[in-house]
């Protein structure tokens, strides 16, 4: 991964760049580009996408979108691209022809080692500050998902919680299922 101390770099401007295999994205005000991701990675991120695809695949639910699909943040003109997304219907008017513009119910990101530190530390805070709901951590190398929920109001405190077997599926406060992480992680 490579970090770029551009001078406010936008999501208009990572649009602007060349369709090279790497992703782009705008936190920040920095660039920063992740190259393809391994086969163990895309496995993951197709299992997973698979099993949520069953929970939350009924139109009256929401959408769920796989990479690369682009989130971009209008306000603070952030952008990125996460593994797996999910916007809710109650949500729906964040989507575009081109990409999402706001705050998705659910963001996914699947750790390599060279997103790992990014993925834990400022896309953490940047999706805790635009308002997402959940963001799942998803660590192939210890084999866990960190659960993180974030509060409605910035008064709340986030609450993050880890799993390693089975991984209980909530969203806007309904349970819906539980993954059987051994298989995702197969």
């Amino acid at each position: 991964m490579e970090r770029m101390a551009l001078s406010q770099i936008t999501w208009q401007d990572v649009q602007q760049l060349p369709d090279d295999g790497n992703r782009y994205e705008a936190i920040e005000g920095e660039l920063y580009v992740t190259a393809a991701p391994t086969l163990r990675h895309q496995r993951i991120s197709r299992r997973l996408f698979l099993t949520l695809h069953e929970m939350l695949g009924d139109p009256d639910r929401g959408e769920l979108f796989y990479a690369p699909t682009g989130v971009e943040f209008p306000v603070t003109e952030e952008g990125v691209q996460p593994d797996l997304v999910f916007v809710s219907n109650e949500r729906r008017g964040i989507l575009t022809d081109s990409w999402i513009r706001g705050a998705p119910d659910l963001v996914i990101e699947i750790l390599s080692p060279t997103t790992a530190h990014r993925d834990r530390g400022v896309k953490r805070k940047l999706y805790e500050r635009q308002g997402v709901e959940q963001y799942w951590i998803v660590d192939p190398d210890s084999e866990t998902v960190e659960v993180w929920t974030f509060g409605v109001r910035p008064s709340e405190a986030p609450a993050a919680h880890r799993y390693t077997e089975r991984l209980p599926v909530h969203l806007g406060g309904e349970a819906l299922a539980e993954i059987d992480l051994l298989e995702v992680f197969a």
